[in-house]
């Protein structure tokens, strides 16, 4: 009879707690990798989320009644207020490295304004484009109040402070798997090349990450948004020319060729976006209010993305006061994206989060850099074109794998809390369950009635509430920090996770507050940190 084999310790189980991931980060937000890394980083943020900034007004232009000129001109304007937001961010915002992009939040009271009898009566399509413009740009300027308001008065770091290790990281997962409708449905839309983009992704990012170059830089690991896209264009491009697609659909064509985008035909060679370019804004108090709530999910979703860009980034979690600066700043960003005419608010990119861990360079001067090439490229209109034109499939496929990455950071959180408790677990389930289920059911509803569930004869209070109520990550928001705070039993601090949590709420309550987080060129001694 074999013996028996001796029963496993607890310790066989378990790995170190880790408030930073030095041991798997090569650069952290202070840290200055060597300028040609750093520029060709900053190219590859640049080059993640170009796609997403391409999406939304291609989606909504047309509707609008304008044309390729117009969607490439907007494309072109939302590049360069992103590029200024993301500077704004990364030097007196939270001092993250995140990268700032068009935000899907705004599309239901979007859609209304496109779509109310009063604009859809103007015959003339460039017409109806220009009024419809303006009043998106007043919505949009109204709503920047709430996040300058309620990120500048420290309003929303109170808010913060009711949240926990149980709770902040089911939101976080909820941000990044959130945009699974863009993923790999996207994909599906054109297998040919977004299959291969997807394959070949992982592959560089996870099986090729250990070959280095002659100066021991491990190119694959670093760039694989690089050369996984290079790699899968110019094979787009050789199907395209071989005539692939001749006998497809309009719709086929348009997803796999990759000279169906017109931007670069339609975009001028020099451009220099300016505020008020489509006209004086004007103002209406329903569509403000819609735009608001908006505003407010857009405020949320940042908020999950900047705690988990925290941890991929090397970083201990932000005090409260820093993310409500940083949501401040992105009400500044929302006010430009007003006054210059983006179509959408900004928010934290989900995607260049994502990068963060697939690269292990969390360098805010990469998205600095990033950020330069935004702006650099929305003034030179043909060669930002040729970027842009992407097809949506390589995109979609790009989401699959870093919208991911930002969901287990914030799984990761859960080393902090009791893990092992019925009452975490259920709040955790919890908040995951009904963080996708209600969402789905107003997404589902809307496009099965035209409508959302919330259909009074108040179009704005409709907006309001179908807009809150269809974000995964607001659902989720809501749902952890209500069951969390109300259902605290007889668990100790510990196993919520709040004695680690909050001794980062103080600025003195650890010193890494000072080394990440400290404003530049003595603006402290002009913002001093709130206690």
């Amino acid at each position: 009879m074999a013996p028996e084999k001796p029963a496993a310790k607890p310790e066989d189980y378990n790995h170190a707690v880790q408030e930073q991931l030095s041991e798997y980060i090569n650069y952290c937000p202070n840290d200055a990798p060597p300028w040609p890394m750093t520029i060709a980083l900053g190219f590859q943020h640049y080059l993640t989320m170009i796609g997403a900034t391409v999406l939304i007004p291609s989606m909504l232009v047309g509707q609008m009644g304008g044309d390729n000129r117009a969607k490439a001109r907007v494309t072109q304007t939302l590049l360069f207020v992103n590029g200024i937001s993301t500077l704004l961010q990364s030097l007196f915002g939270t001092r993250l490295p995140v990268v700032m992009n068009g935000s899907f939040a705004y599309l239901i009271p979007i859609s209304t304004i496109i779509n109310s009898s009063r604009l859809q009566a103007i015959c003339d399509d460039n017409e109806r484009f220009h009024h419809t413009m303006r009043e998106i740009q007043g919505a949009l300027i109204v709503a920047s109040s709430i996040q300058v308001i309620l990120g500048f008065s420290w309003l929303w770091g109170v808010v913060l402070r009711f949240m926990s290790v149980v709770s902040i990281a089911p939101v976080i997962a909820l941000v990044g798997l959130g945009l699974y409708e863009y993923g790999f449905p996207g994909v599906a839309k054109c297998v040919e090349v977004g299959i291969p983009e997807l394959v070949i992704l992982v592959f560089f990012a996870q099986f090729l990450k250990f070959i280095n170059s002659s100066k021991r830089v491990p190119i694959f690991e670093h760039f694989p948004i690089i050369f996984s896209v290079a790699i899968t264009w110019v094979y787009a491009y050789i199907l395209t020319l071989g005539g692939a697609y001749k006998h497809a659909s309009a719709k086929g064509r348009s997803h796999c060729r990759t000279d169906q985008a017109h931007l670069v035909d339609s975009a001028p060679w020099v451009r220099f976006p300016y505020p008020l370019e489509w006209g004086a804004p004007t103002f209406n108090a329903g569509h403000a209010f819609a735009m608001m709530a908006s505003a407010l999910v857009a405020q949320v979703e940042s908020t999950a993305a900047m705690y988990g860009v925290s941890r991929l980034s090397n970083a201990t979690p932000p005090p409260p006061f820093v993310i409500s600066r940083g949501i401040g700043w992105q009400g500044f960003g929302t006010l430009l994206a007003g006054l210059f005419g983006t179509l959408t608010g900004p928010t934290v990119s989900v995607e260049n989060a994502g990068l963060l861990g697939i690269t292990r360079v969390g360098s805010r001067r990469t998205v600095q850099i990033s950020a330069i090439f935004m702006i650099v490229f929305s003034i030179l209109g043909k060669f930002g074109g040729i970027v842009a034109s992407i097809p949506q499939p390589i995109v979609a496929a790009i989401f699959c794998v870093l919208d991911g990455i930002i969901a287990t950071a914030g799984i990761s959180f859960l080393q902090f809390a009791n893990v092992n408790s019925p009452r975490n677990l259920f709040v955790i389930g919890f908040t995951l369950f009904m963080g996708f289920s209600v969402p789905q059911y107003f997404n589902v509803f809307r496009l099965t009635t035209g409508h959302g569930p919330v259909n009074t004869h108040a179009s704005w209070f409709n907006d309001i509430l179908n807009t809150i109520f269809s974000s995964n990550t607001v659902v989720g928001f809501i749902v952890a920090i209500v069951l969390d705070n109300s259902s605290k039993t007889h668990l100790s601090k510990k196993d919520r996770g709040i004695g680690w949590w909050r001794k980062y709420h103080k600025w003195k309550g650890s010193p890494t507050n000072e080394e990440f987080y400290r404003l530049p060129y003595s603006l402290n001694e002009y913002f001093p940190p709130a206690e």
